[in-house]
């Protein structure tokens, strides 16, 4: 596929939505010209045009948040991307991990998490969720939050509590106790979610490897 070959509108601008990696969330809507986009290509970062500046602007350029390129996919008319990054930061120059943090209107009230309930249909829910949470933990870093505790303390911290709770699961089924390796589950869970973000590895890598290897059994 070839630039020129894109549908740029009037101004010659193309919407780019671009999508953390790891946890797939939308972090902005931003719009690219062909040259923020060449531009984006070459350097492997994040390049877009300001509509009320009329310029280029490098993400990150002032507050060192830069979103490393992973992947550009263009959808079936060919006139809207979806720009895939690493981020190195907060998305929003609000500080917040998403442009998208506030919600106009949602079927339910509360979430999986917020209701404490798994709903029928959807077990796998609260996984997609403590992706993103992680993720806005990792970017954000708030004062307080065990996660972020975790993340500044470094691999070394994460490895050891994946170990610790890796441990307890064993000890818990060992000893037949149902609640407790419940427990230890979940908190080994949650700490290898956060080595995955920690090591830059989408789930979505280990789910397909699991795919493959049963598709190949």
């Amino acid at each position: 596929m070839n630039i020129n070959q894109l549908s740029f509108d009037e101004r010659g601008l193309i919407p780019a939505i671009v999508q953390d990696q790891q946890s797939k969330q939308v972090l902005t809507l931003a719009y690219m010209n062909e040259e923020s986009l060449k531009k984006t290509i070459e350097t492997g970062e994040t390049w877009f045009y300001s509509r009320s500046r009329q310029e280029l602007w490098h993400k990150g350029e002032t507050s060192g948040n830069i979103q490393k390129v992973e992947n550009i996919r263009y959808d079936c008319d060919q006139d809207a991307l979806v720009v895939l990054v690493d981020p190195q930061g907060p998305g929003c120059h609000k500080g917040d991990f998403t442009c998208f943090s506030d919600v106009l209107w949602s079927r339910g009230e509360q979430s999986a998490t917020d209701a404490g309930v798994i709903e029928q249909g959807n077990r796998f829910a609260i996984i997609e969720e403590l992706e993103e949470v992680i993720a806005t933990r990792e970017a954000e870093r708030p004062e307080g939050a065990y996660t972020t505790y975790l993340f500044e303390e470094g691999v070394d911290k994460i490895l050891k509590k994946v170990g610790e709770e890796a441990s307890e699961v064993i000890i818990a089924a060992k000893n037949r106790d149902k609640e407790e390796l419940t427990w230890e589950s979940a908190d080994l869970l949650y700490h290898w979610l956060v080595l995955l973000r920690e090591q830059k590895l989408p789930l979505d890598n280990v789910l397909q490897r699991l795919a493959d290897r049963h598709a190949g059994k």
